[in-house]
């Protein structure tokens, strides 16, 4: 027996072709982790509407950001999950997706059947909200197979000082009016709930700027992004602020993206190309993003050291739950 890893992220089409697009979308709109609306009410409004006009627009999107090798999401999370098996070589260390494939439960159970005893499931999500973590554990219970959680790493110091420096990197090299944090934004709904997504993603913020005293903390920002839908989600939006900003003469600005590890449509397409261009057509000067972790090896050491941590810690209490 040995131990295993299993690194989580969101998924991604087959193809950036529309039926492609269609089948994933359907698939991710369809979790009710998701949309949190009854399927009597939902399913006929996706179905008939959302599917159909929204596909082909995200297909000429994916398009425009679709790596050689293919999706950029899924380039950089193998790129992570080859670095992280590097780092532990007496473990079995796999990559799965929420949605689409390679699929959670035929992963995860390939690894038990191939010797690994309780793996280790990481979502490669900083902070903490059921709209991501929730369909992972949704397909991870339905396996019933043993495993450990992790199921955030947005307090690490390991994880914070790696973010820190990216920014203080992209910041000290201009004289940027602005530092957006940008989230990726949930339902308010879910907040109200007790989910701590939004408590999470300040604490994030606010750890950075203890972590960076030279950064004015007056020029930080807050924001969330990628909205979906009719329902309120949190605020305020990125679009909204960057407007804002070029209106208070703040026309140089830094956008962080501390939700997304890697580049994803997100930050490939919303922010290099559509906020950027609302940007600059409300007046801006300067848009620049610092670069999600990607392939930085640093990040990936980080991984394999939360996991050994986690399976050091699961033994210890086994080990003391076993003398009592």
């Amino acid at each position: 027996m040995h131990p295993g890893l299993l690194l989580v992220n969101l998924g991604s089409p087959a193809s950036p072709r529309t039926k492609d697009v269609k089948a994933y979308l359907q698939e991710f709109l369809s979790d009710p982790s998701v949309i949190e609306m009854p399927a009597a009410l939902w399913q006929p409004l996706l179905r008939g509407i959302i599917l159909p006009t929204r596909s082909w627009r995200s297909a000429t999107f994916y398009q425009d950001s679709w790596l050689p090798q293919g999706s950029p999401l899924i380039v950089y999370s193998q790129a992570i999950c080859q670095q992280v098996q590097a780092a532990l070589p007496d473990w079995d260390v796999r990559l799965a997706m929420t949605y689409g494939q390679p699929d959670i439960g035929a992963t995860l159970k390939a690894m038990v059947a191939d010797g690994c005893e309780k793996p280790i499931i990481l979502p490669l999500f900083p902070q903490y909200t059921q709209s991501t973590h929730g369909g992972i554990h949704h397909q991870v219970d339905a396996t019933g197979l043993p495993h450990i959680f992790i199921d955030n790493f947005y307090d690490q110091p390991t994880y914070i000082h790696l973010l820190a420096a990216k920014v203080w990197h992209s910041y000290q090299a201009q004289d940027y009016d602005a530092v957006i944090f940008s989230y990726h934004s949930i339902p308010t709904a879910m907040v109200r709930h007790g989910d701590p997504y939004q408590q999470e993603c300040e604490a994030t913020t606010q750890a950075v700027l203890a972590a960076l005293p030279e950064l004015p903390a007056n020029k930080v920002v807050t924001a969330y992004q990628s909205k979906f839908g009719p329902m309120p989600w949190l605020k305020p939006y990125l679009k909204n602020e960057l407007m804002q900003l070029v209106e208070l003469g703040k026309r140089n600005v830094l956008v962080v993206t501390p939700s997304f590890v890697v580049d994803c449509l997100e930050t490939l397409e919303e922010d290099y190309v559509q906020n950027y261009q609302t940007f600059r057509a409300s007046g801006g000067d300067r848009f620049d993003l610092v670069p999600p972790m990607n392939k930085d090896t640093g990040f990936s050491q980080f991984l394999a050291e939360l996991a050994v941590q986690k399976q050091e810690a699961s033994t210890h209490a086994i080990a003391s739950s076993s003398k009592s």
